[in-house]
């Protein structure tokens, strides 16, 4: 059960929606990296971060969740390039049978995993892999509202796309 005042979840991926790839006519755009600590954040394709999403991101009324295999290291490498405070992170499950089982019907492997987490609590889902098929999942499954916005990977997150992600949750 969860706080009527609790705010909606965002679960953000990190390759495709802040590390745009694959390919671009006019190639990906690259920013300046902000300093690290020795070691850390050697990934070469985090200069296409831009950092100016890290305010975007904050300013939008929701809890920000990392939704993505980098895990932990979102903090460490990713929050510090986008100016965002340390996040909580979305463990993923050991279960290759049930994976493989979602897999095989088409669901994304992570959709259950996000269901369970927002436990009834509104969410937006921010990945460059979602399907038609994670949509009907999550909406016969779901008992809250919950918006799936699918990135283009080679755009990466856009500033239309964070309106869009901005004003469903202010409608909810």
């Amino acid at each position: 059960m969860t706080a009527p005042d609790a705010l909606p979840l965002l679960f953000l991926d990190v390759d495709g929606p802040l590390i745009p790839f694959g390919p671009r006519a006019d190639g990906h755009r690259t920013y300046p990296q902000v300093p690290l600590s020795p070691g850390v954040g050697t990934h070469p394709l985090l200069a296409r971060i831009d950092p100016a999403l890290g305010p975007l991101l904050a300013a939008l009324p929701c809890e920000l969740v990392w939704a993505t295999t980098w895990a932990d290291e979102a903090n460490t490498v990713v929050s510090p390039r986008l100016g965002l405070p340390e996040l909580d992170v979305v463990a993923w499950p050991e279960s290759p049978e049930q994976e493989e089982r979602d897999v095989r019907a088409g669901l994304h492997w992570k959709t259950r995993t996000l269901v369970d987490r927002a436990a009834g609590r509104p969410f937006v889902w921010v990945d460059d892999e979602i399907t038609a098929t994670d949509r009907r999942w999550v909406a016969a499954r779901h008992i809250g509202p919950a918006l799936l916005h699918r990135v283009d990977p080679a755009a990466g997150l856009t500033g239309a796309g964070l309106q869009q992600i901005g004003a469903w949750l202010r409608a909810v």
